[in-house]
């Protein structure tokens, strides 16, 4: 019996991997979660998980911050990123961070269960089609992830408001804190990253996107 965690804020693609669980893992324990923060509690409750699905853009796990995020928590636990982005850049770095697999949302159920197939065998997967396109990670980038990691959600959310050019009191009427609370948080974020201001920290930030992808 397999431990599943499917994570995907999208109700219609959950559903369609929940349907290829039942039916090729009917005796499974499938977990739901549709944001980093709720992931990141049920995997702190089920160290046991035999494979996370994990969608690349849900709420709170922008760009790789929920990869890397997952992978420096929870190294133990094989990550599979659920995406519709095919962007081979966009796999090559997701693979790089972490990643065991990564599965475009446009597979069918018959390749997604593939997928699952022999990354439960300890094997790591993507589309054929990119097998050999893939391109190594950078020493930098890797160190800039281990960087990013050490930032709680929260002040991740706080960071990506900084680079969108956010005043303090704006961020903090935001999330429902004070503006001295997020004060605090940029401090730390000012700490982990090794910066001393917001345009270092937001550089460091834009590095690590995948916007550009």
């Amino acid at each position: 019996m397999y431990h599943f965690q499917v994570a995907d804020d999208h109700p219609l693609f959950r559903n369609a991997l929940l349907e290829v669980l039942k039916q090729n893992y009917p005796d499974s324990i499938v977990g739901q979660s549709v944001d980093l923060d709720s992931t990141i509690r049920d995997l702190e409750q089920n160290h046991d998980t035999d494979l996370l699905l994990l969608d690349l853009h849900m709420p709170g796990s922008q760009d790789l911050f929920g990869l890397i995020t997952v992978r420096e928590k929870y190294s133990g636990i094989p990550v599979a990123i659920i995406s519709a982005d095919e962007n081979v850049n966009t796999i090559s770095r997701a693979m790089g961070h972490g990643a065991s697999g990564y599965i475009p949302k446009s597979c069918s159920p018959q390749v997604i269960h593939q997928a699952i197939h022999a990354l439960l065998d300890g094997n790591r997967w993507v589309p054929e089609d990119y097998r050999k396109c893939l391109s190594p990670v950078t020493t930098e980038e890797k160190d800039l992830a281990a960087k990013i990691a050490m930032l709680t959600p929260q002040q991740y959310r706080v960071l990506c408001y900084l680079r969108e050019g956010w005043l303090n009191k704006q961020i903090g009427y935001e999330l429902g804190v004070t503006e001295a609370t997020i004060k605090a948080h940029i401090t730390a974020i000012f700490r982990k990253l090794g910066t001393t201001n917001r345009t270092q920290a937001v550089i460091m930030l834009s590095k690590m996107s995948l916007q550009d992808e």
